[in-house]
């Protein structure tokens, strides 16, 4: 048996929390002496377990406690249904790390919100997955990035876009035109110069992106023009297939 600081500092819920949970009924200690000295048994602790694994899914209180005092509750299953969607959850908010990630390897200034979508998150996952996260690239650009002031980000923000500016000039002519091309070669290595080593893959996965929609879409058809971005990622699948 355990008393309710101890239970407090086994499981980091405050007394105040414990004390509320059995007010609601939700979390009753199985012994409550005359004195009002609480203690839980193993039952107890365990149905705390089920209640913070709810918690932790964000479900309410009161749903928690209807699930747990259901006749037909089964700990098992909610335990496999706990995994499964804790899993989705995890899978969502590396999503959330990856765009995040992404904003700050391309130098956007304003987030996409709509990118916080799930369904949208996942798709973009596809791509950010392969071109961020603990890579050696994402390594390379904060060291490239270090020393870097307010003042020279923003000069390298706008000289990739005075790149889109030409590219955007262009966009009427076939995506394989040699002017074209070598812009998109001066792209690649503009990136690997002042931020990472821009492989083939990294180029084609930026290339989705630009043409994704969004805040970047936005800025690169202002710089460029109207669909700059869609002719960035022709004209890039064209570089990668045909070099």
């Amino acid at each position: 048996m355990m008393n309710v600081g101890e239970v407090s500092k086994l499981t980091g819920i405050s007394i105040r929390t414990l004390h509320y949970y059995d007010e609601i009924g939700l979390l009753n200690p199985s012994v409550v002496k005359e004195n009002g000295y609480r203690l839980y048994n193993d039952s107890d602790i365990e149905r705390l377990q089920q209640i913070l694994l709810y918690r932790e899914m964000e479900f309410p209180l009161r749903e928690i406690k209807n699930i747990l005092d259901s006749p037909g509750f089964d700990r098992n299953k909610a335990l496999d249904k706990q995994i499964e969607i804790l899993t989705k959850k995890k899978e969502h908010l590396e999503n959330v790390i990856m765009f995040a990630k992404g904003i700050k390897m391309i130098g956007v200034k304003y987030m996409d919100y709509s990118m916080f979508d799930a369904k949208k998150l996942d798709e973009y996952a596809e791509n950010a997955k392969t071109l961020y996260g603990e890579t050696p690239q994402y390594k390379e650009m904060q060291v490239k990035s270090k020393n870097r002031t307010e003042s020279d980000e923003l000069k390298l923000a706008q000289s990739i876009m005075e790149i889109f500016v030409r590219l955007g000039k262009l966009r009427t002519m076939p995506c394989e035109c040699e002017e074209t091309q070598s812009i998109i070669s001066e792209l690649q290595q503009f990136i690997t110069d002042n931020c990472y080593t821009c492989t083939d893959k990294i180029l084609l996965g930026l290339g989705k992106m630009y043409a994704g929609g969004g805040e970047l879409t936005e800025n690169i058809d202002k710089a460029g023009g109207e669909g700059t971005g869609e002719y960035a990622l022709k004209a890039i699948e064209y570089y990668v297939t045909n070099k």
